[in-house]
Protein backbone atom coordinates (compact mmCIF):
# COMPACT_ATOMS: atom_id res chain seq x y z
CA UNK A 1 0.00 0.00 0.00
CA UNK A 2 1.76 3.24 -1.00
CA UNK A 3 2.87 5.14 2.50
CA UNK A 4 2.47 2.42 4.44
CA UNK A 5 6.30 2.74 5.43
CA UNK A 6 5.58 6.58 6.59
CA UNK A 7 3.16 8.01 8.23
CA UNK A 8 0.37 9.01 5.97
CA UNK A 9 -0.95 12.50 5.54
CA UNK A 10 -3.78 12.17 7.60
CA UNK A 11 -2.46 9.96 10.40
CA UNK A 12 -3.25 10.77 13.70
CA UNK A 13 -0.45 13.42 15.34
CA UNK A 14 1.86 11.60 18.31
CA UNK A 15 -0.41 10.11 20.66
CA UNK A 16 -1.38 12.49 23.79
CA UNK A 17 -0.92 11.22 27.24
CA UNK A 18 -4.39 10.25 28.06
CA UNK A 19 -5.12 9.03 24.37
CA UNK A 20 -3.94 5.21 24.27
CA UNK A 21 -5.50 4.38 20.76
CA UNK A 22 -6.26 6.63 17.89
CA UNK A 23 -7.30 5.75 14.41
CA UNK A 24 -8.38 7.50 11.42
CA UNK A 25 -10.56 6.66 8.86
CA UNK A 26 -9.58 2.86 9.32
CA UNK A 27 -10.76 0.44 6.54
CA UNK A 28 -11.59 -3.11 5.06
CA UNK A 29 -12.89 -5.22 2.08
CA UNK A 30 -13.06 -8.67 1.32
CA UNK A 31 -13.45 -10.23 -2.17
CA UNK A 32 -17.38 -11.40 -2.16
CA UNK A 33 -16.37 -13.88 -4.45
CA UNK A 34 -19.41 -12.69 -7.05
CA UNK A 35 -18.13 -10.93 -10.47
CA UNK A 36 -15.16 -9.91 -8.64
CA UNK A 37 -17.24 -7.42 -6.12
CA UNK A 38 -15.92 -6.68 -2.64
CA UNK A 39 -17.31 -6.54 0.72
CA UNK A 40 -16.78 -3.58 3.06
CA UNK A 41 -16.07 -5.19 6.42
CA UNK A 42 -15.13 -1.91 7.81
CA UNK A 43 -15.64 1.62 6.17
CA UNK A 44 -13.98 3.73 7.48
CA UNK A 45 -13.22 3.67 11.82
CA UNK A 46 -12.37 6.72 13.84
CA UNK A 47 -11.99 6.47 17.39
CA UNK A 48 -9.76 8.07 20.51
CA UNK A 49 -9.35 5.46 23.57
CA UNK A 50 -8.51 6.57 26.49
CA UNK A 51 -5.31 4.58 28.64
CA UNK A 52 -6.67 2.71 32.23
CA UNK A 53 -10.22 2.66 30.73
CA UNK A 54 -12.50 -0.33 29.30
CA UNK A 55 -13.75 0.56 25.91
CA UNK A 56 -16.13 -1.33 24.15
CA UNK A 57 -17.55 -2.52 20.49
CA UNK A 58 -20.94 -3.35 20.19
CA UNK A 59 -23.47 -4.07 17.68
CA UNK A 60 -24.36 -7.04 15.78
CA UNK A 61 -23.02 -9.86 14.36
CA UNK A 62 -21.15 -9.56 11.21
CA UNK A 63 -20.89 -5.49 12.05
CA UNK A 64 -17.17 -4.89 11.60
CA UNK A 65 -15.89 -5.16 15.73
CA UNK A 66 -14.00 -8.29 15.08
CA UNK A 67 -12.49 -7.35 11.49
CA UNK A 68 -11.80 -3.94 13.63
CA UNK A 69 -9.93 -5.70 16.64
CA UNK A 70 -7.71 -7.60 14.46
CA UNK A 71 -6.88 -4.85 12.50
CA UNK A 72 -5.75 -3.09 16.13
CA UNK A 73 -4.02 -6.44 16.71
CA UNK A 74 -2.00 -6.49 13.40
CA UNK A 75 -3.34 -9.77 12.40
CA UNK A 76 -5.06 -8.74 9.55
CA UNK A 77 -4.06 -4.68 7.51
CA UNK A 78 -6.22 -2.31 7.03
CA UNK A 79 -6.55 -1.16 3.62
CA UNK A 80 -6.71 2.21 4.40
CA UNK A 81 -6.94 4.64 7.16
CA UNK A 82 -4.11 4.61 10.22
CA UNK A 83 -3.90 4.33 13.86
CA UNK A 84 -1.48 4.75 16.80
CA UNK A 85 -1.73 2.58 19.66
CA UNK A 86 0.63 2.88 22.58
CA UNK A 87 2.69 5.15 20.81
CA UNK A 88 3.02 2.99 18.20
CA UNK A 89 2.22 3.45 14.39
CA UNK A 90 0.02 0.36 13.17
CA UNK A 91 0.99 0.42 9.35
CA UNK A 92 4.95 1.85 9.92
CA UNK A 93 5.92 -0.35 12.90
CA UNK A 94 3.82 -3.19 13.56
CA UNK A 95 6.15 -5.50 15.45
CA UNK A 96 6.20 -3.00 18.04
CA UNK A 97 2.27 -2.53 18.26
CA UNK A 98 2.49 -6.23 18.93
CA UNK A 99 4.87 -5.84 21.59
CA UNK A 100 2.79 -3.30 23.44
CA UNK A 101 -0.90 -5.00 23.34
CA UNK A 102 -2.13 -8.87 24.48
CA UNK A 103 -4.97 -10.41 22.12
CA UNK A 104 -7.52 -13.17 23.35
CA UNK A 105 -9.45 -13.81 20.45
CA UNK A 106 -13.20 -15.13 20.46
CA UNK A 107 -12.08 -18.75 20.41
CA UNK A 108 -9.09 -18.81 22.97
CA UNK A 109 -6.18 -20.40 22.65
CA UNK A 110 -5.22 -23.13 25.22
CA UNK A 111 -4.62 -26.73 23.72
CA UNK A 112 -6.32 -29.88 25.40
CA UNK A 113 -3.24 -31.72 26.41
CA UNK A 114 -1.26 -28.89 28.11
CA UNK A 115 -1.73 -27.32 31.60
CA UNK A 116 -2.35 -23.61 32.28
CA UNK A 117 1.22 -23.55 33.98
CA UNK A 118 2.50 -24.53 30.93
CA UNK A 119 0.30 -22.61 28.32
CA UNK A 120 1.65 -19.72 30.46
CA UNK A 121 5.22 -20.39 30.89
CA UNK A 122 5.57 -21.11 26.73
CA UNK A 123 3.53 -17.19 26.59
CA UNK A 124 6.04 -15.74 28.14
CA UNK A 125 8.96 -17.41 26.68
CA UNK A 126 7.84 -16.26 23.33
CA UNK A 127 8.11 -13.01 24.63
CA UNK A 128 11.45 -13.19 24.84
CA UNK A 129 11.28 -13.65 28.98
CA UNK A 130 14.03 -15.57 30.56
CA UNK A 131 12.98 -19.07 31.74
CA UNK A 132 13.32 -18.22 35.66
CA UNK A 133 11.57 -14.73 34.97
CA UNK A 134 8.76 -17.09 32.78
CA UNK A 135 8.16 -19.49 35.92
CA UNK A 136 7.68 -16.54 38.52
CA UNK A 137 5.62 -14.35 35.92
CA UNK A 138 3.24 -17.55 35.40
CA UNK A 139 3.08 -18.15 38.99
CA UNK A 140 1.75 -14.51 39.52
CA UNK A 141 -0.58 -15.15 36.69
CA UNK A 142 -1.86 -18.17 37.94
CA UNK A 143 -2.70 -16.11 41.45
CA UNK A 144 -3.87 -13.00 40.06
CA UNK A 145 -6.20 -15.04 38.11
CA UNK A 146 -7.60 -17.79 40.62
CA UNK A 147 -5.87 -20.42 38.70
CA UNK A 148 -3.52 -22.48 41.06
CA UNK A 149 -5.63 -24.85 42.51
CA UNK A 150 -5.65 -26.68 38.72
CA UNK A 151 -2.96 -24.87 37.55
CA UNK A 152 -0.58 -28.05 36.80
CA UNK A 153 -4.07 -30.16 35.15
CA UNK A 154 -4.37 -30.47 31.55
CA UNK A 155 -6.44 -27.58 29.96
CA UNK A 156 -8.96 -30.50 28.21
CA UNK A 157 -10.40 -30.65 32.11
CA UNK A 158 -10.86 -27.11 32.59
CA UNK A 159 -14.63 -25.69 32.71
CA UNK A 160 -15.35 -22.93 29.89
CA UNK A 161 -15.26 -19.77 32.68
CA UNK A 162 -11.79 -21.43 34.34
CA UNK A 163 -10.36 -21.46 30.51
CA UNK A 164 -11.62 -18.50 29.74
CA UNK A 165 -9.75 -17.12 32.42
CA UNK A 166 -6.10 -19.12 31.55
CA UNK A 167 -7.34 -17.16 27.96
CA UNK A 168 -6.96 -14.11 29.52
CA UNK A 169 -4.00 -14.22 31.55
CA UNK A 170 -2.43 -15.74 28.11
CA UNK A 171 -2.75 -12.34 26.94
CA UNK A 172 -1.61 -9.99 29.42
CA UNK A 173 1.45 -12.18 30.87
CA UNK A 174 4.02 -9.73 28.97
CA UNK A 175 2.74 -6.91 30.79
CA UNK A 176 1.22 -5.15 27.82
CA UNK A 177 -0.18 -1.91 27.82
CA UNK A 178 -3.36 -2.55 26.06
CA UNK A 179 -5.18 -5.87 25.87
CA UNK A 180 -7.91 -6.39 23.05
CA UNK A 181 -10.75 -9.05 23.93
CA UNK A 182 -12.76 -10.39 21.58
CA UNK A 183 -16.16 -11.55 22.51
CA UNK A 184 -14.66 -12.34 25.98
CA UNK A 185 -17.89 -14.28 27.11
CA UNK A 186 -19.58 -15.59 24.55
CA UNK A 187 -20.86 -19.61 25.71
CA UNK A 188 -19.84 -19.39 29.02
CA UNK A 189 -22.48 -20.07 31.68
CA UNK A 190 -23.69 -16.27 33.96
CA UNK A 191 -21.43 -17.12 36.86
CA UNK A 192 -18.63 -17.90 34.48
CA UNK A 193 -19.42 -14.48 32.77
CA UNK A 194 -19.38 -12.68 36.37
CA UNK A 195 -16.02 -14.22 36.99
CA UNK A 196 -14.61 -12.99 33.99
CA UNK A 197 -16.11 -9.53 34.20
CA UNK A 198 -14.49 -9.33 37.82
CA UNK A 199 -11.14 -9.93 36.26
CA UNK A 200 -11.10 -7.67 33.37
CA UNK A 201 -12.67 -4.99 36.15
CA UNK A 202 -9.62 -6.06 38.15
CA UNK A 203 -7.01 -5.35 35.13
CA UNK A 204 -8.54 -1.97 34.32
CA UNK A 205 -8.15 -1.12 38.18
CA UNK A 206 -4.54 -2.13 38.15
CA UNK A 207 -4.18 0.68 35.24
CA UNK A 208 -4.51 -1.62 31.80
CA UNK A 209 -6.30 -0.30 28.72
CA UNK A 210 -9.15 -3.33 27.74
CA UNK A 211 -11.24 -3.03 24.15
CA UNK A 212 -13.70 -5.59 24.43
CA UNK A 213 -15.84 -6.37 21.82
CA UNK A 214 -19.05 -7.97 22.92
CA UNK A 215 -23.10 -8.20 21.50
CA UNK A 216 -24.26 -8.45 24.62
CA UNK A 217 -26.48 -5.22 25.75
CA UNK A 218 -25.83 -5.73 29.58
CA UNK A 219 -22.20 -6.58 29.34
CA UNK A 220 -21.27 -3.27 27.53
CA UNK A 221 -23.59 -1.53 30.27
CA UNK A 222 -22.12 -3.03 32.97
CA UNK A 223 -18.51 -3.38 32.21
CA UNK A 224 -17.81 -0.89 29.77
CA UNK A 225 -16.58 3.01 30.47
CA UNK A 226 -17.09 4.01 26.77
CA UNK A 227 -18.79 1.63 24.06
CA UNK A 228 -18.65 2.76 20.24
CA UNK A 229 -22.09 1.00 18.41
CA UNK A 230 -20.71 -0.66 15.40
CA UNK A 231 -22.96 -0.86 12.38
CA UNK A 232 -22.07 -2.23 8.85
CA UNK A 233 -18.50 -0.91 9.56
CA UNK A 234 -19.21 2.18 10.95
CA UNK A 235 -19.40 3.96 14.31
CA UNK A 236 -22.86 5.04 14.67
CA UNK A 237 -22.48 6.82 18.01
CA UNK A 238 -19.88 6.54 21.23
CA UNK A 239 -20.14 7.42 24.84
CA UNK A 240 -20.52 6.35 27.78
CA UNK A 241 -24.03 3.69 28.38
CA UNK A 242 -25.62 5.98 30.20
CA UNK A 243 -25.35 9.45 28.18
CA UNK A 244 -25.87 7.07 25.29
CA UNK A 245 -29.35 6.10 26.98
CA UNK A 246 -30.25 9.92 27.76
CA UNK A 247 -30.38 10.54 24.41
CA UNK A 248 -33.16 8.15 24.63
CA UNK A 249 -35.63 10.53 26.91
CA UNK A 250 -38.11 8.95 29.26
CA UNK A 251 -39.52 5.82 29.43
CA UNK A 252 -40.04 2.51 27.26
CA UNK A 253 -43.36 0.80 27.74
CA UNK A 254 -43.67 -2.70 26.21
CA UNK A 255 -46.90 -4.04 25.06
CA UNK A 256 -47.27 -7.58 24.65
CA UNK A 257 -50.36 -7.99 21.82
CA UNK A 258 -51.82 -11.12 20.14
CA UNK A 259 -51.12 -11.87 17.02
CA UNK A 260 -52.32 -9.02 14.67
CA UNK A 261 -53.03 -6.49 17.39
CA UNK A 262 -49.95 -4.59 16.91
CA UNK A 263 -50.87 -2.87 13.82
CA UNK A 264 -54.63 -1.76 14.84
CA UNK A 265 -53.59 -1.00 18.72
CA UNK A 266 -50.55 1.01 16.67
CA UNK A 267 -52.97 3.23 14.69
CA UNK A 268 -54.82 3.75 18.18
CA UNK A 269 -51.50 5.42 20.15
CA UNK A 270 -49.93 7.44 17.21
CA UNK A 271 -50.56 11.27 18.04
CA UNK A 272 -51.41 10.56 21.57
CA UNK A 273 -49.69 14.02 23.46
CA UNK A 274 -47.47 11.24 25.68
CA UNK A 275 -45.94 9.55 22.79
CA UNK A 276 -42.71 10.57 21.40
CA UNK A 277 -41.97 7.15 19.45
CA UNK A 278 -43.15 3.31 18.70
CA UNK A 279 -41.63 0.39 17.10
CA UNK A 280 -43.07 -2.92 16.38
CA UNK A 281 -42.06 -5.82 18.75
CA UNK A 282 -41.70 -9.51 18.30
CA UNK A 283 -44.82 -9.75 20.44
CA UNK A 284 -46.26 -6.17 20.64
CA UNK A 285 -45.17 -2.41 20.76
CA UNK A 286 -42.37 -0.97 22.01
CA UNK A 287 -43.64 2.18 23.35
CA UNK A 288 -41.15 5.72 24.35
CA UNK A 289 -42.85 8.33 26.52
CA UNK A 290 -42.35 11.07 28.96
CA UNK A 291 -43.22 9.46 32.08
CA UNK A 292 -44.35 5.44 31.43
CA UNK A 293 -45.65 5.12 35.02
CA UNK A 294 -48.64 8.29 34.61
CA UNK A 295 -48.97 7.40 31.07
CA UNK A 296 -50.01 3.61 31.28
CA UNK A 297 -53.23 4.47 32.47
CA UNK A 298 -53.93 6.80 29.42
CA UNK A 299 -52.69 4.23 26.98
CA UNK A 300 -54.71 1.53 28.40
CA UNK A 301 -57.80 3.51 28.34
CA UNK A 302 -56.76 4.41 24.50
CA UNK A 303 -56.55 0.72 24.08
CA UNK A 304 -59.90 -0.35 25.94
CA UNK A 305 -61.52 1.82 23.33
CA UNK A 306 -60.05 -0.17 20.44
CA UNK A 307 -61.61 -2.75 22.17
CA UNK A 308 -57.60 -4.00 22.44
CA UNK A 309 -56.51 -5.34 25.74
CA UNK A 310 -52.72 -6.11 26.13
CA UNK A 311 -51.64 -9.59 27.65
CA UNK A 312 -48.56 -7.75 29.53
CA UNK A 313 -47.73 -3.95 30.01
CA UNK A 314 -44.07 -3.78 31.11
CA UNK A 315 -42.23 -0.30 32.25
CA UNK A 316 -38.29 0.11 31.84
CA UNK A 317 -35.82 2.34 31.42
CA UNK A 318 -34.14 2.72 27.80
CA UNK A 319 -31.11 0.86 27.02
CA UNK A 320 -28.39 0.31 24.46
CA UNK A 321 -30.01 -1.75 22.49
CA UNK A 322 -32.93 1.61 22.52
CA UNK A 323 -29.84 3.24 21.14
CA UNK A 324 -28.97 1.00 18.53
CA UNK A 325 -32.80 1.34 17.43
CA UNK A 326 -33.27 4.90 17.38
CA UNK A 327 -29.88 5.52 15.46
CA UNK A 328 -30.76 1.91 13.19
CA UNK A 329 -34.62 1.54 13.10
CA UNK A 330 -33.69 -2.23 14.46
CA UNK A 331 -32.90 -4.00 17.60
CA UNK A 332 -29.29 -5.49 17.89
CA UNK A 333 -30.79 -8.36 19.72
CA UNK A 334 -33.10 -9.01 16.26
CA UNK A 335 -29.94 -8.75 13.73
Amino acid sequence: MPGAGRRGAHAPTPAREFWLIETKGLRKSYPSGKHGRTVDAVRGIDLDVRAGEIFGFLGPNGAGKTTTLRMLATLIRPDGGAALIAGADLLADPAEVRRRIGYVAQGGGTADAVSGREELVMQARMYGIRKADALRQAEDALKAFDLTEFADRHCSTYSGGQRRRVDIALGVIHSPKVLFLDEPTVGLDPASRGQVWAEIQRLRTEGMTVVVTTHYLDEADALCDRVAIVDHGRVVVEGTPEALKREISGDVVLLGLAAGEAGPAADALRGQPYLHRLEPGEDGLRLYLDDGAAAIPQLLSVLNAAGIVPGTVQLQRPSLDDVFLARTGRSIEQS
